[in-house]
Formats: structure tokens, C-alpha cells, sequence
């Protein structure tokens, strides 16, 4: 089973300027032990190209390197796994096509989950627990009571996303979650490292009084 606690997210847009891996780096650095590579808008050939050099960084430091839709671009540099949209193919389908590598699924609500779950989803993203601007097709905002659902039914791992800040990431965690994922909080910071380490001291002091199990 696929574990972690701090789930970076690539975004370019939020740190012009700086490259690409190098900014990954500091965040793997810091703690980030599990990467997303996430580009919607690059052409195959500049998309084959930062994945590789992500997962040469990912396996340098033994960290899971996922990548977002592209499952050809994943098979290709040999991702430890994908991670789905609710618009994308069937659990089943990628199951075919990725053999035992990672799937993960985003989720907006609990049947979602529970359907990830029963279809052999490896992990579940549980949000957006706030608006956020990182997508800009993102669905509006299902709040903590979907995390401290998902902690009270969900079996498999699952990590919060959406809009999560070091100011707001303790309140995530007493709802239930184990597990974050950050995208511009990390990333758009001149620091991602000190970033990444003060998420994993919240994580580890599990934000106060937990509300749930987070699994």
C-alpha cells in the first residue's frame, strides 16, 4: 500500500523563473515524500522531457512519482504511478494499461470514494477543501465534512487537497487527515523547502486533538 504524508504537486505558474525540478527538489527536501507531475498545457515532447528529469530527481531520493492524466507519458519514464479526474478513463481501464503501479482518483464526495475504493483505487484525493485557484475547472468547495466523512468510511489512503495553507492545514488534520497535499503554498514560495518542513511538523504534531482516524 502506497503511504505518505505531504503530497507535492507540480506548478509552474506559481514560481516564474525558477526551474522546474529545482524547485521539486526543495520540496523533496523538505519533506514532500510523494510528487504529482501536473501540466495541462505543455506539448508531448516538453511533457516526456520534464518527466523524465522528475523522475530521475524522484528516484534519486526514493520518492513516488506520479503522474496527472498522461498515462502514456507515465509508462514512458516509468512513474510509480497515475493519478485520475473523475472525467478521465475507469479505474479499470488504467488498471489494464499501468499492471500494479499507483492509481489514485480524485473525489468530491463520499460515493466517489467509496466507488474508488471498491474499483482497487490505491489512494483517494478528498477535496477541494477550499476554493482554490490552482484548477481552473475545479469544482466548488466540499469543506471538512467530507474529509471527517471519508475518515469514518474510507479504508484505503486518502490526502486532502484544495487550497491548503500552513495557516489552515490544523484544522484539516483534526477533521481527519493524515495526509495533505499543497500546490501553491509550496510551490509558489521563495522557500518550498522551510515550507515543506513546517507542514510536516503540523503533520506530525497531527494539528491538535484529532477529530477521526485519517486512515
Amino acid at each position: 500500500m502506497v503511504d505518505f504524508r505531504l503530497y507535492a504537486i507540480t506548478g509552474e505558474t506559481f514560481h516564474p523563473g525558477r526551474r522546474l525540478v529545482d524547485v521539486m527538489e526543495q520540496a523533496i527536501r523538505g519533506g514532500a515524500d510523494i510528487v504529482q507531475f501536473r501540466d495541462k498545457t505543455s506539448g508531448r515532447e516538453e511533457l516526456l522531457r520534464k518527466a523524465a528529469e522528475l523522475r530521475e530527481l524522484t528516484r534519486r531520493y526514493g520518492v513516488p512519482f506520479i503522474v496527472n492524466d498522461h498515462v502514456d507519458i507515465a509508462m514512458e519514464v516509468d512513474a510509480d504511478g497515475i493519478h485520475l479526474g473523475q472525467g478521465d478513463m475507469p479505474i479499470a481501464e488504467a488498471r489494464k494499461l499501468v499492471g500494479s503501479k499507483i492509481i489514485g482518483i480524485s473525489t468530491h464526495a463520499i460515493s466517489e470514494a467509496q466507488l474508488a475504493e471498491a474499483e482497487g483505487a490505491d489512494y483517494i484525493g478528498v477535496g477541494p477543501i477550499y476554493a482554490t485557484a490552482t484548477k481552473a475547472d475545479v469544482v466548488d468547495p466540499v469543506g471538512l465534512s467530507y474529509v471527517r466523512e471519508v475518515a469514518g468510511i474510507i479504508k484505503i489512503p486518502f490526502v486532502a487537497i484544495g487550497g491548503i495553507k500552513l495557516g489552515n492545514v490544523d484544522e484539516v488534520i483534526r477533521a481527519g487527515a493524515s495526509r495533505v497535499c499543497a500546490v501553491s503554498e509550496i510551490v509558489g514560495s521563495p522557500d518550498p523547502e522551510a515550507v515543506c518542513r513546517a507542514f510536516i511538523h503540523k503533520l506530525e504534531g497531527r494539528g491538535g486533538a484529532a477529530d477521526g482516524t485519517g486512515h
